[in-house]
Order: structure tokens, then sequence, then C-alpha cells
């Protein structure tokens, strides 16, 4: 059974084919980092228009590469949500429109629920239930109890800031590129990660919830304090750096500061993944988003004495893609869950 998968809700475009929910045919991604990069952030207008560029093109080549015409899949999936509604807009509409012309079912999958997948993805039996699950990225940060049959359970959230959001907002400030979380991740390792003393964040209520919007006002205020104008304004006027000069143009005390900020954002996350673990005697842990790609995420998680294996997707499942978006649609087409034209897009889509 060979589903098309269509992702949209954010800034990239991105088709696969996936068979019977596990083997990935074809898997195609079209980035925006151009677009938004000088503006140093997603810009959503810019995004929409971007996707109804690309979205034809990308699916063709998701089906050449899978060697797949239209007529033999089984079904088409598409991101409904959460994320940015014009954005996933063209890709709902666009998975409605094959369906009506092809007689095709269509599935709309949680955006959460496709990241959860990616490591399933890979993983396969390995993946034992209960699971709990730590989404993490650019606009997720959420803790999941996942059940057989994938039943979810939500455990925290963010607050604020979501942690890959925190890291782009650090880098801006200090003069980095967008996205900023990948140079942050590299220059890290050449700091002293106790150089600058962070408050961890203690939170009312639910104390499985994150919060980094103080972290991040700590890191401006530190910023403040040591008059960084001319060398973030250094920063700012490289022209298409590497990380060789991003590394050059950074004093030590700068790299001292990113490796402590990395540090603090990396305990909060496996703070809560233990002490979630632990309450519902999770018997797998997963990690997945755009920032578990993040390098120091994966040596603190290998080195943890957490309470069972913890698996991670593949760098290039990690990020926003497409195969994440048919492998979850599987289980759901399997069980009958096909979806009407009356499907809309969802900024704030819950996943349950």
């Amino acid at each position: 059974m060979r589903i098309l998968g269509i992702e949209s809700s954010c800034d990239e475009t991105a088709a696969a084919v996936v068979a019977d929910g596990r083997e990935i045919l074809s898997s195609v991604v079209a980035s925006q980092f151009a677009t938004h990069g000088k503006y140093g952030g997603v810009v959503p207008e810019l995004a929409s228009r971007e996707h109804l560029r690309a979205i034809v093109p990308v699916v063709r080549l998701a089906l050449e590469q899978a060697r797949t015409g239209l007529d033999e899949l089984a079904a088409v999936a598409v991101t409904e949500g959460p994320g940015l509604v014009g954005s996933l807009l063209v890709g709902i509409t666009y998975a409605k429109s094959l369906c009506f012309a092809r007689g095709l079912p269509l599935i709309g999958v949680n955006h959460i629920e496709g990241h959860i997948h990616a490591v399933l993805l890979e993983a396969g039996e390995r993946i034992e239930f209960p699971a709990l699950a730590l989404v993490v990225s650019g606009g997720h940060t959420h803790l999941f109890e996942v059940r057989e049959g994938f039943a979810y359970r939500l455990l925290g959230k963010t607050r604020d800031d979501a942690a890959g959001e925190a890291y782009d907002k650090v880098a801006k400030l200090l003069g980095f590129g967008y996205p900023g979380g990948p140079i942050i991740d590299r220059l890290a390792p050449y700091g002293d990660p106790r150089a600058v003393r962070f408050t961890l964040a203690r939170m009312k209520g639910n104390a499985l919830d994150f919060s980094f919007s103080g972290l991040k006002t700590a890191v401006l205020r530190w910023v403040e304090q040591h008059d960084l104008a001319s060398e973030i304004e250094a920063r700012r006027k490289l022209a298409a750096p590497g990380f060789d000069e991003w590394l050059r143009f950074t004093p030590q005390a700068t790299l001292d500061l990113l490796a402590s900020f990395q540090a603090t954002v990396i305990e909060e996350l496996l703070r809560r993944l233990d002490a979630s673990a632990e309450e519902i005697g999770a018997r797998s842990l997963i990690v997945s988003g755009g920032v578990a790609a993040n390098a120091g995420l994966r040596a603190a998680a290998r080195n943890a004495s957490l309470p069972g294996p913890v698996f991670f997707p593949s760098p290039a499942l990690s990020t926003d893609n497409a195969a994440m978006i048919a492998a979850a649609a599987f289980p759901k087409l399997a069980r009958g869950g096909i979806d009407d034209f009356a499907l809309r897009a969802s900024a704030n889509l819950a996943l349950a």
C-alpha cells in the first residue's frame, strides 16, 4: 500500500511516497531558508507563496523517484495542522484536488504525530509501549504518552517559546544567520558550558511543562551587560559565511555563552523527559522534531541515566518532511480513518 504524503505546515514544501507505513520510496523537500534568512525568521505570507510555487514540482518529483503513478496510490495524506494556516492550505488544497480527480482516499495527519512516526519509521518494532515522546522543534515542545494503537495523552508542553524558537531568537540576537539552531549547536562545543550560570525554570501547576522565554531574556541581559554591539555587527556583515568564519568572528566569551545556553536547554528537556518516563512507566523514549538533530542533545541523551532506551530519527527525518506524514497515515488508513473534503487547516490542532 503506497501512500503519498504532503507536508506544508511551515517553510518546507515536502512530498514522499511510503509503502506499508515503513519503506520510504522517495522523499523530496524544498526548503525556504534563502527566502526567510534575511528576515531572521519565517514570514507567513512569503511562506505561502513559496509553497504555491513548489508544490507541483515537488509532488511530481516524489512520484517519479518512487516510480509510482497516481493510479498506484492507496491514499493521499496531508498535514492538517498545527502550523501556518496559509501554508497548510496549499498542501491541503492540492491533496484534495488529487483525491477528487483520482478518486483516492484523503487522510489528514497531525504534524506532531508525524514527528513521532518519523522515529517509528526507522526504529519499528524496537519501540515498546507505553512509550514517551518528546517532540521538540521551532514550533513545538510537547511530551506525550504513546500507548499501543497510537493513542496519545499530553503530559507537558511549553508555556511560551518552543526550544527551537529560543535557539533561533538567541542566534538572531547575537548576529548569526537563520536558522540559528544548527549554528549554535556547532559552536557550543568550543565553549565552556559552566561559564554562564542560568536559572532553570520552575513551573507552577504542571511540573512537566516547559518555559524558555526566561532563558532567552537572561541571554539578552548578559549581552547588554557585556556590550557586544560591535561584535554582533561584525557578524551581521559577513557575506555567506561558512563555519570557520562564524568561529573566527565569535570570541571565547560568546562561545562560552552559547555553550551555557545550549547546556541549559538540554538539561531542561532531559529533566522533564526523565520525570515523565518515570511517571508513566515508559518502556521506550522517543525524541523527534527539528531539535532532535541537535548533536549536543543526542550526546547528552546517550550519556544520561534515563529509565529506558532513547530513539532519535535520522537527521533527514528530524526536520519537517512528508515521509513521516505518509507513515502516520498508514495505521489510520488500515482502520478506515478517511477524511472527507470538509478537511480544514488548523493552526493549533491538538493531538489526542
